[in-house]
C-alpha cells in the first residue's frame, strides 16, 4: 500500500510526525509518499500544489493530511478542495465521541454519533465569482450526490443503531428540498429509521441532548460547522479526527486547522491526527486498530496530555507515549 503523508501548514508540521510514529508501531508494509503542499509553498513558489503532486498522489491508495492555511486570494486555489474533486472523496465522516476522563462544555459523556457529510457539491462547489461590489457562490445539490451521501450514511447506520437524522434547511433553501426527498427515500430503500431536523434546531439540539442521535447525514457547508461545533463536546478540536471517503481512495485528517497561533510552540495536541492513524487502519482491514484507542486511553488516565486538555505535555510527549504503548501491546499479543 502507498500512503501520501502531507503535513501542510502550521501545526500539520507537528502532527503528522506524531502519527506517524503510531502508524510505524504497527509494523505494516506501508510505503510513504511525503509531499509539501500548503500555504507555506505557494509563498515560496506561487504554487500551493501542482498537477505533479496531484498524480503523485492519485498513484498512492490513501492520504494522511496535517493542516492547512487557506488564505482570501482570489489567486490561491484551496488544496483540500481540488483534492476532494479529483479523488472524488464524496463522503467526509467524523465521529463524535468521548474520550475517557475529557469533559467538554456540555459536562457529558453519554453520546456516540458520526456525522457524514457530502463533501463535493452545496457550497463548496467552487463555482463562484469576486467582484468589488458583488460576489457569490453557487450551490449546487444533485440527485447523484445526495444518493451516494445518503446510501454511505446508511451503510453506516446498519452498523450502529439503524438510526439516520437527515439534517437540512429546505424550508428556506429550496436546493435542499431535493437533498431531504433523496435522503428519505434512500433510507426507506435500506430499511433504516429515519427522521430529519432544520439545521438551526439541530445546532441547538446536539448540544442540549446529543445523546439523541446516532448517524447525522448532511450538506457540505452544515456537516461542515456542526462537526466543528461538536468538538465542543468532546472538549477540543485537537480530539476529532475525520476520513474523506471515495469509491478508491481515502484521505484522513484532523478537523482542527492549521493554528497559526500556536504553530512552532510544541503544545500542538496529536491525539485527533492519531485517531485519522485509526480510520486509516480501519479503512484498511487491520483490526488490530483498536490497540489506538486503549493507548490514547492511558494516556489521558497519566496526565500526558498536552495544554488544551489542562497539562503541559508537549506534542512529541504525547505521540511517543501512544506509539510506545502501541508497540509494547502488539509485542504482547
Amino acid at each position: 500500500m502507498k500512503l501520501a503523508v502531507i503535513e501542510g501548514d502550521g501545526i500539520g508540521r507537528e502532527v503528522i510526525p506524531e502519527a506517524v510514529k503510531v502508524l510505524d508501531a504497527f509494523g505494516l508494509d506501508i510505503e510513504k509518499v511525503p509531499l509539501e503542499l500548503g500555504y507555506a509553498r505557494w509563498e515560496k513558489t506561487g504554487t500551493a500544489m501542482s498537477g505533479k503532486d496531484l498524480k503523485t498522489i492519485k498513484r498512492c491508495d490513501a492520504v494522511l493530511f496535517g493542516a492547512i492555511t487557506t488564505v482570501p486570494d482570489p489567486n490561491y486555489k484551496s488544496v483540500l478542495l481540488t483534492i476532494r474533486k479529483e479523488l472524488n472523496l464524496y463522503a467526509n465522516i467524523r465521529p463524535i465521541k468521548p474520550l475517557p476522563g475529557v469533559i467538554g462544555i456540555t459536562g457529558r459523556s453519554d453520546f456516540n454519533l458520526v456525522i457524514v457529510r457530502e463533501n463535493t457539491e452545496g457550497l463548496y462547489s467552487g463555482i463562484e465569482e469576486v467582484g468589488p461590489d458583488i460576489s457569490w457562490t453557487k450551490r449546487i445539490i444533485t440527485r447523484k450526490g445526495s444518493e451516494r451521501i445518503a446510501a454511505c450514511a446508511c451503510k453506516l447506520a446498519k452498523k450502529r443503531k439503524n438510526k439516520l437524522t437527515i439534517v437540512h434547511k429546505s424550508n428556506v433553501l429550496k436546493s435542499d428540498k431535493l437533498f431531504l426527498d433523496v435522503c428519505r427515500q434512500t433510507a426507506s430503500a435500506h430499511g433504516i429509521d429515519y427522521s430529519d431536523m432544520l439545521v438551526d434546531s439541530m445546532a441547538y439540539s446536539l448540544m442540549m441532548h446529543p445523546e439523541k442521535y446516532d448517524v447525522i447525514v448532511t450538506t457540505n457547508l452544515f456537516g461542515d460547522i456542526l462537526s466543528d461545533m461538536c468538538a465542543a463536546l468532546v472538549g477540543s478540536l485537537g480530539l476529532v479526527p475525520s476520513a474523506n471517503i471515495g469509491e478508491k481512495y481515502a484521505f484522513f485528517e484532523p478537523v482542527h486547522g492549521s493554528a497559526p497561533d500556536i504553530a512552532g510552540k510544541g503544545i500542538a495536541n496529536p491525539i485527533a491526527t492519531i485517531l485519522c492513524v485509526k480510520m486509516l487502519l480501519e479503512w484498511m482491514g487491520e483490526t488490530r486498530s483498536q490497540v489506538i484507542d486503549d493507548a490514547i486511553a492511558e494516556v489521558l488516565q497519566k496526565k500526558i496530555i498536552t495544554p488544551d486538555l489542562g497539562a503541559k505535555s508537549s506534542t512529541i510527549e504525547v505521540g511517543n507515549a501512544v506509539a510506545e504503548y502501541v508497540k509494547n501491546s502488539l509485542m504482547q499479543e
